[in-house]
């Protein structure tokens, strides 16, 4: 018993060591929660030491992806989109083109890359699913999701990062047919395709959960929330969900049975509560006043924190109940990840923000400018080892934190 119980200890280490060195979109869960220990609770006053910084990524609002200790990042420069590969140390390992990428309006790449068992999962502004190999980064296999869905593009271009289940990889290429599809990791088959609600798609990064007698994905679509029965496609529920512009940018946030989803340009959040075994939702709380656009929003505790769109405040919510304990104005917009119970901010004008997460008000401690890069700053930061990686548009930044 005791080897029994050694051997699965040792497993379990593996495991979480295995999660914790590789970053995908928003942290290894898609939370915005990550889990480093000793990192600074207060930065300098010119803010913490820039360790290197790399100027020529090309035009994008990609995040950084990490496995094993190399950055990927993605980025358009002529039409076309790279993949670039970096140590933490800031040495280019490699630079490859696989496509053309997104150049219509608010250019450059937009969904992070998921890396997963020596492949780079990749879905484009121009409507493609990518798998490459890690090492060389040659394409393996792709698909277009108007020609091979029936889907379409939208607006801004498709902004998705790819969720991967076991052997499968999840993709949103909308539509009346293809709402939602689950591919073969290796191949590119179609293992199931669910028809949705028939949206287009919506800029959402889809969110798995787990926890639930049906393992589900969760995403947002252009006029509905919808829950699939990850193993076989079958829609299992859906709620209205709707705004102005069919925008629906932020991964939902789930915890303890209830699924919160926000959106801008009208609308708000919404809470829902898992009920029937995961078959249907009910609503538990809605609030307008909590517009997040495209920052999403990270849950500390019993509370949840994020910024506002129309609505121009920073906010921290109940989980439960959706009443606001503060709201602050004075920074613009911006987007959130968090660690230790401390807020890391990125406002959409640069500036860098460090904050304790508490009910109590927007307490915050430390901040600095983001002066290195180009156009927007919309990325969505990460955290890695002790080191804050920024990406903004052209210019790659990493700082050390612990």
């Amino acid at each position: 018993m005791m080897k029994k119980g050694l051997i699965l200890c040792l497993s379990f280490l593996a495991l979480s060591l295995s999660a914790q060195n590789n970053i995908q979109w928003r942290g290894t869960d898609r939370t915005g929660i990550y889990h480093e220990t000793g990192l600074l609770k207060t930065w300098p006053e010119a803010g913490p030491a820039l360790m290197w910084s790399y100027n020529g990524l090309g035009e994008g609002h990609s995040s950084v992806a990490v496995d094993s200790d190399k950055l990927y990042v993605t980025g358009l420069t002529d039409g076309k989109g790279y993949i670039y590969v970096f140590d933490t140390k800031g040495k280019l390992l490699n630079k490859k083109e696989y496509g053309p990428e997104w150049a219509e309006s608010y250019n450059g790449s937009r969904g992070t890359v998921t890396i997963n068992e020596g492949k780079i999962y990749l879905i484009t502004g121009m409507a493609e699913i990518y798998c490459i190999d890690q090492q060389n980064l040659n394409v393996l296999w792709k698909k277009n999701f108007m020609k091979d869905f029936n889907g379409a593009n939208i607006q801004w271009g498709v902004c998705e990062t790819p969720l991967i289940i076991g052997e499968k990889v999840i993709a949103t290429p909308g539509g009346k047919e293809n709402n939602v599809v689950a591919l073969n990791k290796n191949t590119g088959a179609t293992i199931w395709s669910c028809a949705g609600e028939g949206d287009s798609s919506a800029y959402c990064s889809p969110l798995y959960i787990a926890g639930q007698k049906i393992p589900q994905i969760v995403t947002m679509t252009a006029n509905h929330i919808i829950g699939i029965n990850a193993a076989t496609g079958e829609k299992l529920w859906s709620y209205p969900n709707k705004n102005r512009h069919d925008v629906h940018a932020n991964t939902p946030v789930y915890s303890d049975g209830m699924i919160l989803c926000t959106s801008g340009y009208g609308k708000g959040s919404t809470m829902l509560r898992l009920i029937n075994d995961g078959r249907g939702v009910e609503q538990v709380w809605f609030n307008g006043e909590l517009d997040n656009r495209i920052g999403a929003m990270v849950k500390v505790g019993d509370y949840a924190y994020g910024s506002g769109d129309a609505n121009r405040f920073w906010f921290c919510v109940d989980w439960k109940t959706g009443e606001i304990k503060w709201k602050q104005r004075g920074l613009a917009m911006g987007n959130t990840i968090a660690n230790e119970g401390m807020l890391y901010c990125y406002t959409d004008r640069g500036e860098m923000v460090l904050a304790k997460a508490t009910p109590e008000k927007f307490d915050i401690v430390s901040k600095f400018p983001i002066t290195l890069g180009t156009e927007q700053h919309w990325a969505h930061p990460i955290i890695y080892k002790g080191v804050l990686y920024v990406r903004h548009g052209d210019t790659l930044m990493a700082y050390q934190i612990k």
